[in-house]
């Protein structure tokens, strides 16, 4: 059965598509109310806040260490018989020792704030009373400036070990072994003229 191609064209003239897509949308209708500001006599409430500044917990105890080492040493510290002076780099420390329970004060604070709770630094103070099996014999009271925090550590390690010296000549020996009371010299070298740093120059151009 053959079927031309103008009847397909005439039966598809024939047929009509219509689309009509219709969405009503919803709406939400809200009961109009009158602003807080335009009702007769109404006054919004008042807020009161008070706030109280608590101290630094660490003042208090910064005051009561200051009169701890006050009544262990009399005198200050330049009064008092067992004294090391060690330096490292620009930092200087003097030591004292007492005996005691093995308490570390620097500059009038517990030696693990003092030193921000580093542990090489805290095991660093500690070798020559370790060396010597003192570290629960002597209370360390410790005034140090100058420089950073690790070269301070290095320092009162050089006060104490000459502290101990003071204590008995025989604690020489050991603490000689140790390397404790050599001075360190090592510093910072200074910067050269014509360089970036102490060595350091700028890029070579051979053009």
């Amino acid at each position: 059965m053959a079927t031309s191609l103008s009847s397909l064209t005439s039966s598809f003239s024939s047929l009509t598509f219509s689309s009509h897509i219709s969405q009503k949308p919803n709406t939400l209708s809200f009961p109009r109310t009158e602003s807080l500001s335009r009702v007769p006599n109404f006054r919004f409430p008042s807020l009161s806040v008070t706030a109280t500044v608590l101290a630094s917990p660490s003042e208090p105890e910064t005051a009561d260490l200051r009169k701890y080492v006050k009544t262990r040493l009399p005198g200050g510290f330049a009064a008092q018989t067992i004294i090391g002076t060690g330096r490292r780099k620009s930092a200087i420390a003097r030591v004292v020792l007492q005996e005691g329970t093995g308490k570390f004060i620097i500059n009038y604070r517990d030696a693990k704030e003092y030193l921000q709770g580093n542990p090489l630094w805290l095991q660093y103070i500690k070798v020559p009373l370790i060396t010597l099996g003192y570290e629960n014999s002597y209370d360390v009271f410790v005034k140090a400036e100058g420089g950073g925090l690790s070269g301070q550590a290095q320092a009162i390690t050089l006060g104490i070990a000459r502290a101990l010296l003071k204590v008995s000549e025989d604690h020489r020996k050991p603490l000689r072994q140790e390397g404790l009371l050599t001075r360190d010299s090592r510093v910072v070298e200074r910067k050269k003229v014509g360089l970036k740093k102490a060595r350091k120059a700028p890029q070579y151009s051979k053009r």
